[in-house]
């Protein structure tokens, strides 16, 4: 089957590489999320994903309590380096091209983010991996996902979670909430469904660019978005 989309970029949290561990990186769990990754590449669909570091700094909190808000924030920017660079070689040890750009400077590590050879990996099969956030403090992933999705032309963010898609009020609170197919990014906005921060909505509502928020716990889903089949919710313009 042909795809629908031809470049994606995929927002992974930092906590769907714990798998049911209390945190860090379980390795069973990143060998499967690469599997679903390399089944889209597989189909010639470029992807970009933008990594998060909750996983990481989750067993670093305590000690940063009270800690000034920047320096938490660089402290989760490099812990995003770390799961990147795990990531990186879950997927080379698959035979996939996969390489690590950071919005934070380690080039001894990792390159640092340049536009125009993201893209150019992109063209060439290679699997990008944005680390360091945007690079700044005070701003998420989700919107790091937001950023460098418009920055390379994707055509959609996949946002991958815990849950299905996104719903009219927690499900795991309310048995009654509903579940959206599709929903517009002002309602989204408008009702305050924080499946993303404001700021990763506002971005890609301006930029014309749908988020698809989906589970990444259902094998094959990611799959079945990229070939246009209805899986999650999908925010549009």
């Amino acid at each position: 089957m042909k795809p629908k989309y031809k470049r994606i970029l995929l927002k992974l949290s930092g906590e769907a590489l714990m798998g049911a561990d209390a945190y860090g990186i379980n390795r069973q769990t990143i060998t499967e999320i690469v599997d679903e990754v390399k089944s889209v590449v597989d189909l010639g669909v470029q992807v970009g994903v933008v990594i998060g570091g909750g996983n990481i700094f989750r067993g670093v909190a305590p000690a940063a309590t009270g800690m000034d808000r920047a320096q938490a924030d660089y402290m989760g920017m490099l812990a995003t380096v770390m799961n990147a660079l795990a990531l990186q070689d879950a997927m080379r040890a698959i035979g996939m091209m996969a390489r690590v750009q950071s919005a934070l400077i380690i080039e001894q590590v990792v390159e640092p983010y340049i536009r125009g050879r993201a893209i150019r990996g992109l063209e060439q099969g290679r699997t990008i991996i944005f680390a360091g956030g945007t690079g700044n403090p005070f701003f998420t992933t989700d919107t790091a996902a937001a950023l460098r999705g418009a920055e390379i032309g994707a055509e959609i963010v996949l946002k991958a979670t815990k849950v299905d898609g996104i719903y009219s009020a927690d499900p795991k609170k309310d048995p009654h909430a509903v579940r959206y197919d599709r929903i517009s990014f002002d309602e989204v906005i408008l009702k305050n469904l924080a499946v993303m921060d404001a700021t990763a909505f506002a971005l890609c509502r301006d930029q014309k660019l749908p988020i698809n928020v989906f589970s990444l716990l259902k094998p094959g889903a990611l799959k079945r978005i990229v070939l246009g089949e209805q899986e999650g919710t999908l925010v549009y313009c």
